[in-house]
């Protein structure tokens, strides 16, 4: 890990030091408190002052598109809840380690394993597929107690120093293996579907390397990933949701597999199979918009270029 920042100019070195030191100041002032207070204070902070910012823009703009027969009062309670829910996210990072499905006092419920042991009975690698829902740090934690094996698909964070600290949690209390995305990470997900693994992900973020499917009637480019493997290894792709069910504690609940396609056009299969998993995640939005992450950059203007790939599909799709 120390390879990467020791070559980093100074100036970048003095920012990351300051993030750093931001950063574990707001995680040391919500130890102060138990994790339901955290949690609540979090959530407080968030939609009362950082809600209240520029940082709301982009959010705003995303909710008036994606529920254009809301009226403003329904976006601004959208708003506020996803603020609230990012601020508890934060919050709880605190005491991560606090949050099981086992022990005494559980704060997590599963409901729908029986999906996963439908997949799981096929002898084939699955993907476990999710988005940003409430904490989506969950999600890991709950499968690694259920005694799942394989690895988390993960985004490291730009910053070195913070990388390491949530990267050490994560492996800590959620999934051992925490691949980063790109072509070295996607060689690892094929060994491990191939050995009949586990791989969780989040499959709602823009990817500039991916398709472009409907989301909330306006295209979004999305990434492929798990069609594809789906399609090439024959792993069972199962959706999965977190909720928040009343503060710091949640409920997680599997869904039936998303069967692919088979029309015989392999570029066609992966379309439609990529829409099918973006159509699951925009229902439950729907169901619960206050808990998803509508800071993302999520859409595409409808003059953008696409790779060759994302038009041969598109075209291929229409």
């Amino acid at each position: 890990m120390a390879s990467d920042h020791v070559c980093l100019p100074l100036s970048r070195k003095i920012r990351y030091w300051a993030e750093t030191a931001a950063f574990f100041l707001v995680i040391g002032f919500f130890r102060l408190f138990s994790i339901d207070r955290a949690s609540a204070i979090g959530g407080w902070i968030a939609r009362n002052l950082v809600g209240r910012t520029f940082l709301s823009g982009r959010p705003l703009r995303n909710l008036r598109t994606a529920f254009p027969d809301k009226n403003e009062s329904e976006i601004a309670g959208i708003l506020t809840g996803m603020w609230d829910n990012l601020g508890r996210v934060m919050a709880e990072y605190a005491h991560l380690n606090e949050i099981s499905w086992r022990g005494p006092s559980p704060r997590i419920a599963i409901t729908g394993l029986e999906h996963f042991e439908a997949a799981r009975a096929r002898g084939k690698g699955i993907i476990l597929a999710s988005a940003h829902f409430a904490n989506w740090e969950i999600m890991p934690i709950a499968a690694r107690e259920y005694g799942v094996t394989g690895g988390v698909i993960v985004r490291h964070a730009n910053n070195p120093y913070v990388r390491r600290w949530l990267d050490a949690l994560r492996s800590r209390k959620g999934m051992p293996e925490q691949i980063a995305k790109g072509a070295q990470g996607i060689k690892r997900v094929f060994t491990l579907l191939r050995k009949g693994e586990t791989i969780l992900l989040l499959a709602d973020q823009r990817a500039s390397e991916g398709i472009r499917v409907p989301y909330f009637g306006r295209d979004a480019f999305t990434t492929s990933a798990p069609a594809s493997l789906a399609l090439k290894l024959g792993a069972v792709i199962v959706p999965a949701v977190n909720r928040r069910a009343g503060g710091a504690r949640f409920h997680m609940q599997v869904y039936p597999a998303i069967e692919p396609p088979n029309t015989g056009d392999h570029d066609r299969d992966v379309y439609l199979l990529t829409a099918a998993i973006t159509r699951f995640i925009e229902d439950r939005v729907r169901e619960r918009p206050g808990e998803w992450l509508w800071v993302h950059k999520r859409w595409v203007k409808e003059d953008a270029p696409l790779r060759k790939r994302a038009l041969a599909q598109a075209t291929t799709s229409a």
